[in-house]
């Protein structure tokens, strides 16, 4: 069966699992609601927890990258059942009086353990969100907001990747073949931002982002019903609720940390857009303004003129063979971790050319399990991403039941001539995606509910990002990178190289998406809104990010992000300050420390989302960051490195 379960060995086994699931959830509840209040409570809610996640953890990722359509629709059915009875819970009042016993008596909250208090807590604030403690009618009004919003944000995302038409006689014939015909039509996709045609460019931005009346009314009301609902439940806005538990902890905080940000990109920013000008200048001097569908471009075009990077000369040094035994070296070293190819069971695994890893610790033995589903495949999703199918957690019997996770890439298959060989991209996204996993094996705690990534969103991609900073130090990829065919490494000017060629352009890039995050903010602050979404849109754009808004245009409509990092779109941001300022103080000076590993691994990694961030922060930099240090980390890595920059200039 899949990942070992042995009811998974067909689609209908999907039934099985989860009829399995509900009625020991149905025992749990029994046995919740009849324990008197103790650290027992905590313990049977994250067994609750961990019924339930097992098989929807599972059918999450099985309902987008099983090459079965039999199996994707199982998998599928099971998710919408799962919700369902997990929205029912949420709302069980007796099940949450007896959490709300355990938190009401001052002798027993004293006698807990943090974790265990954490955790409470953490339950405590889900049920506080379905509105539970509020009257019979209030509570209904949130169970119906909440199946609104979720409905709200399917359709959502849905319509924010659906192509626009046009009439083909309103474009130019020389460009209408870069579209997809379809009869007197002409279907949009998507932005084009690397075609090198100006005016393809600009059309696809006017056409794709023509605003959608009906989508335009669901973003509406999606802001709109998240507002009502964070309010109902005793919230000032939808963004308080939703930073409760981070780093950032409040709207007040990522707005100065965005605002000054902001500030200190600024000048390098407008630098950035000068040199943009320049270039557009150049190539197109008719018409050398430079607007929105030109930033991708230019600073691409840049890129390329000023440092030559053609990732099929890096190609060769990256087979993936080398990139792992890259990542197994680094692991070794700084964390005593091995990966170990296992073989796998019949029907275990998905499509034949998944790799399972045992990751396995020098003393502690087997840690956890990594699937590898790496290659590309017809009807898999273009995405990199790390997904959880098993929390780790200590049962009750004493044992400890391993974490089990999925990363998932899409590279080419090898050939009869050459191995499967990663462009610089593909490989930091492989270490990027390793980060992830690390945390997910190393996070190893009491409870499932706050295993490995399931922790604040903020912090959450702090390990991922600071894999980024190992790809891309010398000395690392010096470890491995490695000529498939004549087995020469890597010339370190190449890597250096590579790395200046990142900063070129970078202030523009981070101001975009400091921008966005602002958006994002405003969007989920006070409402009635001032203005309508669009008009804030070209006053933010404006404002924040410099370049001229297009009448007619709303990009808002298509900014996906909006559902899944809702009032959190700042995160990836401020992960990356946090990795930044680890790697400098930390891993900078020899990237191979073992003590530093250690405390890598004892103060950031061990608790999952089991402790404050913001305090794994402060264990791990042996201080108390401010926003102003956020800022000068992320500034401070748009420098270029003088040596690379002379050699060079």
């Amino acid at each position: 069966g899949l990942f070992g379960v042995p009811e998974l060995s067909c689609p209908e086994g999907f039934q099985e699992a989860q009829d399995k699931a509900l009625q020991e959830s149905e025992q749990l509840v029994q046995k919740a609601c009849s324990a008197p209040p103790g650290p027992e409570t905590v313990m049977i809610f994250d067994q609750l927890s961990d019924t339930l996640c097992k098989v929807a953890d599972l059918a999450d990722f099985v309902k987008i990258a099983h090459p079965d359509f039999a199996f994707r629709e199982a998998a599928e059915e099971a998710c919408r059942n799962i919700g369902t009875v997990v929205e029912k819970l949420n709302t069980d009042v007796e099940l949450c009086q007896s959490l709300r016993r355990l938190l009401a008596d001052e002798v027993v909250v004293s006698s807990l353990d943090p974790e265990t208090r954490r955790v409470a807590e953490l339950f405590m604030f889900d049920f506080e969100i379905s509105g539970i403690h509020l009257d019979e009618e209030k509570r209904k009004k949130a169970v119906n907001l909440n199946v609104r919003i979720l409905d709200l944000c399917n359709e959502f995302l849905t319509g924010t990747h659906l192509p626009n038409k046009i009439d083909k006689h309103v474009l130019p014939e020389h460009i209408r073949y870069n579209f997809t015909a379809e009869g007197n039509y002409l279907q949009v996709a998507g932005l084009h931002a690397d075609c090198p045609d100006d005016l393809v460019r600009e059309a696809a931005y006017k056409i794709f982002l023509y605003p959608d009346a009906g989508q335009l009314s669901r973003l509406e009301e999606l802001l709109a019903s998240r507002n009502s609902l964070a309010q109902l439940v005793g919230y000032e806005t939808f963004a308080h609720r939703a930073l409760q538990g981070t780093m950032a902890k409040n709207p007040e905080t990522v707005t100065q940390f965005l605002e000054k940000l902001s500030d200190q990109l600024s000048e390098r920013t407008q630098k950035d857009f000068e040199m943009m000008t320049k270039m557009k200048m150049k190539l197109n001097p008719q018409n050398s303004k430079l607007m929105p569908w030109d930033h991708p471009y230019y600073s691409g075009v840049l890129r390329a003129e000023r440092y030559n990077i053609d990732p099929g000369l890096y190609c060769p040094f990256f087979s993936l063979g080398a990139c792992m035994e890259g990542l197994n070296s680094l692991f070794s070293r700084l964390l005593g971790i091995s990966l170990y190819a296992e073989q796998t069971q019949r029907g275990e695994v998905w499509s034949e050319d998944v790799r399972k890893l045992a990751v396995v610790h020098e003393t502690e033995g087997l840690l956890g399990y990594i699937y590898c589903d790496f290659f590309q495949r017809p009807d898999k999703p273009h995405q990199d991403c790390h997904f959880t199918v098993r929390g780790g957690r200590l049962r009750e019997n004493g044992e400890y039941q391993l974490p089990v996770v999925v990363l998932m890439l899409s590279l080419p298959h090898s050939t009869r001539g050459a191995p499967t060989l990663l462009s610089p991209g593909m490989m930091e996204n492989l270490f990027h995606e390793m980060g992830h996993a690390m945390h997910s094996m190393l996070g190893r705690t009491r409870y499932q509910h706050v295993t490995g990534t399931r922790c604040a969103t903020d912090f959450a991609e702090v390990p991922s990002i600071l894999m980024e900073y190992f790809a891309n130090d010398y000395r690392v990829v010096n470890q491995f990178a490695r000529h498939y065919k004549t087995g020469q490494p890597l010339p370190k000017n190449m890597v250096s190289r590579l790395c200046e060629s990142k900063k070129v352009c970078a202030a523009a890039d981070m101001q975009l998406q400091v921008f966005y995050a602002a958006l994002d903010q405003i969007y989920h602050g006070k409402h009635p809104l001032k203005q309508s979404t669009t008009e804030i849109l070209k006053e933010t754009q404006e404002k924040v990010y410099g370049l001229p808004y297009v009448p007619n245009t709303a990009w808002q409509l298509r900014f996906s992000h909006l559902v899944g990092y809702g009032a959190k779109y700042y995160s990836y941001l401020m992960s990356r300050a946090v990795a930044s300022m680890v790697w400098k103080q930390c891993f900078a000076q020899d990237p191979f420390d073992r003590a530093m590993g250690e405390r890598y691994r004892r103060e950031m990694l061990a608790h999952g989302g089991g402790k404050e961030p913001i305090l794994m922060v402060e264990g791990m930099l042996q201080k108390s960051p401010s926003v102003e240090d956020f800022v000068d980390a992320l500034v401070s890595d748009l420098d270029h490195d003088f040596e690379t920059f002379i050699m060079d200039s």
